[in-house]
Order: C-alpha cells, then structure tokens, then sequence
C-alpha cells in the first residue's frame, strides 16, 4: 500500500517508521521542509539501531528505508496514494485545512485517517466534501513500541472502512480496536478512573502521593503510581485530558476533575518537564519509586484481635508469622484490634461494634497477601497503638503503608474506579469487553485489563465494594454501573458481551 503522512513531529515520524517497517511505501510530508528531513534522518537512525540489536536484517533495514519517500509539497498529486494519515496538531481548523487541500490533490478513491486523540473524527470529517472517506486511526507514542491503535469511525464513516483501516493495523503487527467516536475514545477514557479517584483521595488527605503511588505499584501491581504517570505524562495535558472527557460527556460524576490540578498547571508543576511535579526532578532529587520508607517503631509481640466477617485471611497471615492472635467474641485490654474493611470505614466499624476508639485500624483485605499492607488510622487512633499495629503488620517481612481511615481504603478505591469506568464504557457500547481490556493492557500497561480485573475479585463481590462505596460517601462517582449490577445478579462476567435485542431477532 502508499501511503502519505501528513505531519512530521512525534507522532509523524513514529507512523511513518511503522508502516515503512512492515512493507508499505511511505510518503512524508509536512509544511516546514526541515521537519520532513529530521523525521527521516530520525526514522533512519531508529531502523539502523534496530538492526544493530538484531531486531531487524540489515536488507530489512535497507529496504524500509527506501520505502521512506520525503516530499516537498505534503499537497503534491498522488495519484497511487491509498490511504492518508494526518498527524498535525490538535486542532480542529488546522486539520479541516490540511484534509480540504489533501481533497483536492488525490484522487477520491483515497481513504483518510486522522490521528487526533481528543476532536470528535465526526466533527473534522464533517469539514469535508467528502464526510464518508474519514476515519480516526488513533496512534500512541512511541508508536512502534505501542502496538495498539484505535480505529474510530465517525458517524458518517463507511461501514467499509473501519474493517479494511483494522486489516492494516494487524498486517503491521499491531492490534487494532474499534471505537466509537466519544470524548477520549477508549484508552484515554479508561485511564481517567484511576487518575481522577488517585486526586480524589488526595483531595481527602487520606495518603500522599508517594503513599498512593506505593500503595498502586506494590498492591495493585501498576508499574507506576498515578501521581508517577501525571509527571511523566505532564500535569497539563493530565488536566486538559481530564476536563475534556468530563465535560464531553456531560459532566458525569465518575470523570470528575479535581480542584488540585489547575493551581498547579497554573504554577508550572507540571512533572518531569519542569523539574518539579508531584516529586522534584533533577539532580540529587530523590527517586519516587525509592524514596524511604518511615523506620518501624512499635511493640511487633502486642496481641491482635481480628474483627469483622472478612478476617479468615489476615489471621491465617498474621499467625504465619508468628503474631499472636487473640480467639473469642471480644478483644483483650490490651489487643490491637484489626478490621478487614471492604468499602466501608473503620469508624463506622467502631461504632456499630463497641470497638475500642484508640486501638482499631482497618486493613486493606487487597493488600494482606502483597509485599505492602495498607493501615487505616481514625482520627481517634491512639499514635503509639498505631506504631504497634504497623509493627505487627510489618513481621515476615512486609511493608506497611498508613493511610487516613475513608470509605474503602486507597487500594480499594482505587480498583473499584478503575472497573467501573470501564465498564460504563461498555455499558455505552463504546468498545467491546475485550477490545476494552485488549487495548487498556497495551495502551496503559495495566496488568490485567479492568472488566477481567473486576473478575478476579468477582461481580458480586465488585458490587459489593460500589454499593459500599456509594452508601457510606454518598458520591455519585462511587454508584455501581448497570453493567455490573446486571452481571453480578445474572452469574455473569464482567468480561461477557451479553444478549442484545438484536441477537433475538431473525
């Protein structure tokens, strides 16, 4: 296939690499001449550094490189072009500006594929004379590494495009899913669950940063902490990102902003590109992922009572290792008391149990097999039974983290947000279940997609947790989606597509 690019920067180049890799004649164009020939001296030096690590033949290499075809006028005839990729930047009067001219220099038969990540593919295509040729064929940087494109059809797309736009993207050695052309399409929306309740909490003062970046790292198993993928990503695009899926789709409560982000992008705390961000960057900053833990002070040997219906696993633990645990229907004058909490709060524990106030904290059901257990303390914690608690936790070698006791714990929170965005982005019909979790474990390195993560724990138990949630905070962010409540009282998965009308008719 030929196929022409219009666009050099980042995403250009990184398109044009791809498609020259796996066989296709590439055209590259853009208005600054010079952009035309750093992004092939770029994508040359890519292709050689692939054949010197033995990814690629030295004739491979060669031959993508002659596949690589600079041009002077990114508006010059082509007669032979298939498809156009536009890679300009994100703005709606700049790319119906490059589409009308591309409209007039090829032929009509000449697919069109816009790369935006956040304009409507319906609202650029309805710029052209032609609206049915256009597609959005959304790729993410670095593009040859991530090998997952969304390929959206606008509303008056031809339903023949999407399918031939997929078969592309998967001869190239990509996955490709089909998405419907709503605010952040897929990827960018499903990242949004774990990135605005990570704020939420800390809007809350339930954790630091750090504490909820160690918390989704070592808990969760992410390989990096929200606040770590804000300053990697920058604050303002997070924030831009944020506030236009939130808006666009109508203010939903579940995709609320936070009210920290824009006095921050305001400041210039916008992460790794300004030096300063969630954590410091630069020289003699400390590393996010090593920063030191606070030294374990308490009595490890004091007794525990477990409490709550939920304890079965964290006694079997603590008494593993070595931790003496108490038996019978109420804890000694001494005990610590320890409550598994599943998306409630340890003071609302305390009170509907007679509970001792000062020496009750809550633990994270999630985090009792990881490396790292999550404490929660009340404001009526007694400091020195706390340091106790963190002492017995941390035997056998874990790590304990101390939160502020809310609804839920941050391990909780953030994993029930994490499941339910995507499965509202079922519910919309905005994806398929697995292309959802198809391209959230590509696209965000996830390690497990959200609906098959929400499986693990099971929908009654998911459900559970956001009946919980939604009760004791009274947030509308926090309500079960019909997706899952449907599915936990069916028997079914998360994962499962179910019966539509349409699969009854005919």
């Amino acid at each position: 296939m030929r196929i022409r690019i219009v666009g050099a920067g980042a995403m250009g180049r990184g398109i044009a690499q791809w498609a020259a890799s796996a066989g296709h004649t590439v055209e590259l164009g853009d208005v600054r001449a010079e952009a035309v020939r750093d992004a092939v001296a770029f994508v040359e030096s890519m292709l050689d550094r692939a054949v010197a690590k033995g990814r690629m033949s030295t004739d491979d290499g060669a031959a993508a490189v002659a596949r690589l075809i600079p041009l002077d006028d990114p508006w010059a005839a082509g007669p032979d072009v298939e498809l156009v990729v536009e890679a300009v930047r994100e703005d709606l009067d700049t790319k119906a500006e490059v589409f009308g001219k591309l409209e007039q220099a090829l032929p009509a038969t000449t697919v069109f594929a816009t790369n935006t990540s956040s304009l409507s593919v319906t609202r650029i295509a309805a710029t052209l004379d032609d609206p049915t040729r256009l597609a959005g064929l959304h790729f993410f940087n670095p593009v040859p590494l991530m090998r997952i494109v969304e390929v959206v059809p606008g509303a008056a797309t031809r339903p023949e495009l999407p399918p031939l736009l997929t078969e592309l993207v998967e001869s190239c050695g990509h996955r490709a899913v089909t998405v419907a052309d709503t605010p952040g399409f897929l990827v960018n929306h499903a990242g949004r669950g774990l990135v605005t309740e990570a704020l939420a909490l800390l809007e809350e003062s339930v954790a630091r940063p750090v504490d909820i970046d160690r918390v989704a790292r070592d808990v969760l198993g992410l390989r990096m902490g929200p606040f770590e993928l804000m300053d990697l990503t920058g604050l303002d695009v997070t924030a831009a990102v944020i506030d236009s899926i939130w808006q666009g789709f109508r203010h939903e409560p579940r995709l609320r902003p936070s009210y920290l982000t824009p006095n921050r992008v305001t400041a210039g705390l916008l992460g790794r590109k300004t030096g300063q961000g969630w954590y410091a960057y630069g020289d003699g900053a400390p590393d996010s992922a090593s920063a030191a833990e606070a030294p374990v002070t308490g009595d490890a040997d004091r007794p525990v009572f477990v409490a709550g219906d939920d304890g079965a696993a964290l006694r079997d633990a603590l008494t593993t290792s070595g931790v003496t645990v108490e038996t019978g229907e109420r804890p000694s004058a001494d005990a610590l008391v320890l409550l598994p909490v599943w998306g409630t709060t340890v003071a609302d524990a305390v009170a509907a149990h007679a509970l001792p106030a000062g020496r009750t904290f809550g633990v994270d059901p999630l985090s009792v097999a990881s490396g790292r257990r999550v404490l929660s303390v009340t404001p009526a914690a007694d400091p020195g039974a706390a340091r106790d608690a963190r002492a017995v936790l941390a035997r056998g070698e874990h790590t304990v983290t101390l939160v502020r006791d809310t609804a839920g714990s941050v391990a909780q929170r953030l994993l029930a947000s994490v499941v339910s965005v995507a499965a509202s982005i079922a519910e919309r019909s905005v994806a398929a279940p697995a292309d959802i979790d198809l391209a959230v474990t590509l696209g965000l390195g996830y390690p497990v997609g959200p609906l098959a993560w929400g499986d693990r724990i099971g929908a009654a138990r998911m459900l559970e947790l956001q009946r919980a949630l939604h009760t004791t905070t009274g947030d509308p962010r926090h309500r079960p989606t019909r997706w899952l409540t449907e599915r936990a009282r069916l028997g079914l998965p998360l994962t499962h597509p179910g019966t539509t009308p349409e699969d009854c008719v005919g």
